[in-house]
């Protein structure tokens, strides 16, 4: 949760006076992230009970076996978190850790879902939708970055329009979120379609006036791609209008690695994911992760495994 390598911790207990090796420290983790494995699962079935799920990806170091040098390895996180649309079912994010980033990882972790999935354009997401279990949302940030990027760069008066016209969007998601999903699909109807449709439309329009090599038209042409794909978020209003739930939750990764620089093996990445799915799931339902754990690890030696459930952070007091 705080980012702090094991070996840094264990320089900062030999300060204090305790000798405790930091291979010690990685023992302890890996034991305990294996006793706490089945909850890390209930958390991933709770995510994918869900009717929409948010998914993403990110590059993590591991050390390659032999070499001294480290491979790019995965985590992948799946979301859950229905409260924009008024639910009261508990947020939670299901980490999985994978040494490359082949499209089977995420086609094994998603072979029992079925539902609406956010996610940016990845190319292995593809097979996943082409069984129909799967339906895609698109993720408008990932269109708006692109137009942002030109905007800076040249200053384009075309990519500022297509800012200000997906702001409007926006205001339209300022003021459903929070009610219930019927709600939302009423009022995205009324206010967001045609919104939506005019962006569309003009986006079409301003292509045959720009040089299709420059990278405003790779920005308009991105953009297009992905409207087919966002369009669902009009008519159901379980969806959002973007993957930030996924983007949230990869945060804590990202600054993570900074630190630790890498997972020393696969076991270690599978012990970082199952880590990640306690820590940032207790985060999201307002519990302090490191009492939850302690407590946690206290009764689950002697807790029947198909009563895990009720040890979810959610179900503990606060």
């Amino acid at each position: 949760m705080d980012h702090l390598p094991l070996y840094r911790q264990s320089s900062i207990f030999e300060r204090d006076g305790i000798d405790i090796d930091h291979s010690t420290l990685a023992d302890w983790v890996g034991k305990s992230t294996a006793l706490l494995e089945p909850l890390a699962d209930a958390i991933g079935r709770h995510v994918l009970a869900g009717p929409a799920i948010f998914a993403d990806d990110t590059p993590v170091k591991m050390l390659a076996p032999g070499t001294g040098k480290t491979a790019t390895a995965r985590l992948w996180v799946y979301g859950r978190d229905e409260r924009p649309w008024g639910s009261s079912v508990p947020p939670a994010s299901w980490y999985q850790f994978s040494p490359d980033r082949k499209g089977q990882h995420p086609k094994d972790h998603l072979a029992k879902y079925q539902g609406w999935m956010h996610a940016d354009g990845y190319a292995g997401f593809e097979d996943l939708y082409r069984s129909g279990d799967i339906c895609e949302v698109a993720c408008m940030p990932h269109v708006r970055r692109k137009f942002v990027d030109v905007h800076r760069a040249q200053g384009s008066a075309i990519a500022d329009e297509a800012i200000k016209r997906i702001a409007q969007l926006y205001a339209v998601e300022k003021e459903v979120r929070g009610s219930p999903p019927d709600l939302r699909a009423e009022i995205r109807q009324a206010q967001a379609k045609p919104i939506f449709n005019n962006l569309e439309t003009w986006l079409h329009a301003q292509l045959p006036s720009i040089s299709g090599k420059s990278p405003l038209a790779g920005a308009i042409r991105y953009a297009l791609t992905r409207m087919a794909r966002l369009r669902p978020y009009l008519n159901h209003g379980i969806l959002e209008l973007d993957n930030n739930t996924a983007e949230r939750a990869m945060r804590s990764v990202a600054i993570g690695r900074k630190n630790y620089l890498f997972v020393g093996s696969q076991t270690g990445g599978k012990a970082a994911a199952i880590a990640y799915t306690l820590i940032e799931t207790a985060k999201l339902n307002g519990i302090n992760p490191q009492a939850w754990l302690a407590d946690t690890l206290a009764r689950i030696p002697d807790y029947k495994i198909n009563r895990v459930d009720d040890l979810l952070p959610w179900k503990t007091a606060p």
